[in-house]
């Protein structure tokens, strides 16, 4: 199995949980590849069994114009896409909080809940992360996504 994980990160935070989406995956057998997004010629991202997609939220709820851009660049939209993020509550609010991560799911139709991270994954959040990956996992299986 291979994954890939793309995301954009200016704090820190949200490439916090996009490692530990990689130590998570590699723990349970796959080959996996890290993109920052805007950092280089978007991968072939059909040579994957999975696709992880991580930003942060930005400007009460928009989505980074850097994801916007990496989305153009990728051409099409993949059908095994899964969305994470990180975001502020204080920052607008339950409402607004992760919207980025809404809007990127609504964009690729990803059937599987995002992941809100608040600030950084460490702590508690940290099991978060691990409990929205084994969900990801189990979802592909239950539902024959490229698994």
């Amino acid at each position: 199995m291979k994954a890939i994980v793309c995301y954009l990160s200016y704090s820190g935070n949200t490439e916090e949980v996009a490692e530990l989406i990689k130590d998570q995956l590699v723990a349970s057998g796959y080959v996996v590849d890290m993109y920052m997004v805007g950092f280089g010629a978007v991968p072939d991202l059909s040579t994957y069994d999975k696709l992880f997609f991580g930003t942060f939220t930005w400007d009460k709820g928009s989505t980074p114009d850097e994801m916007k851009d990496f989305a153009r660049e990728i051409g099409y939209k993949p059908d095994n896409v899964y969305v994470f993020g990180s975001g502020d509550t204080q920052f607008g609010g339950d409402e607004l909080f992760c919207g980025a991560v809404d809007k990127l799911r609504n964009f690729y139709n990803s059937t599987y809940k995002g992941l809100k991270i608040e600030q950084s994954p460490r702590g508690s959040q940290e099991k978060i992360v691990t409990k929205w990956l084994e969900g990801v996992l189990e979802h592909g299986k239950s539902k024959n996504i490229r698994t």
